[in-house]
């Protein structure tokens, strides 16, 4: 069994290949939507209060970063490298902007940083979902077996 959830998804007929696919991409929205809420506006403490508290938790960031490295790693051993950029990382970058783009901030004057964020936040997360599929596919079995054919001596193939 435990064969079959790691081999590669290349060698998957397509009816799999696809549905792991697109239920990575399903779990990363629902981690996103889990873990971080979907108003991301400061609000007050108590009504009346001038002492502004944020929805987003630490534990919810670090509950989601875990999920999205989980499937990181998983379409790191399984899939070719963009796959996971665009099943792990993608979705809950949408789901980012989808929320910061209808959820207009207070007219503080940092009410238009939302693209920054996005940003940064966006590109945090794409490259720590890339550094983990790069080292995820490291430990491959189906890489280790042909860089061993390809630089086999002549007379051995």
């Amino acid at each position: 069994m435990t064969e079959k959830l790691l081999r590669p998804l290349r060698t998957c007929p397509w009816p799999e290949r696809w549905l792991t696919r697109v239920l990575g991409a399903a779990l990363s929205c629902a981690a996103y939507l889990v873990c971080l809420p979907w108003d991301l506006r400061d609000r007050p403490e108590i009504p009346g209060s001038t002492v502004e508290t944020t929805p987003v938790t630490g534990t919810g960031v670090v509950a989601l970063a875990v999920v999205l490295v989980l499937l990181a790693v998983h379409f790191g051993l399984r899939d070719a490298l963009a796959w996971p950029l665009l099943l792990v990382a993608a979705p809950p970058a949408t789901l980012l902007y989808v929320s910061l783009r209808t959820h207009p901030g207070a007219p503080d004057g940092f009410a238009d940083v939302w693209p920054l964020t996005w940003a940064a936040v966006t590109l945090l997360a794409a490259a720590v979902v890339l550094v983990v599929a790069s080292v995820a596919r490291q430990f491959r079995a189906d890489v280790a077996d042909a860089l061993e054919e390809e630089y086999a001596p002549a007379g051995r193939h």
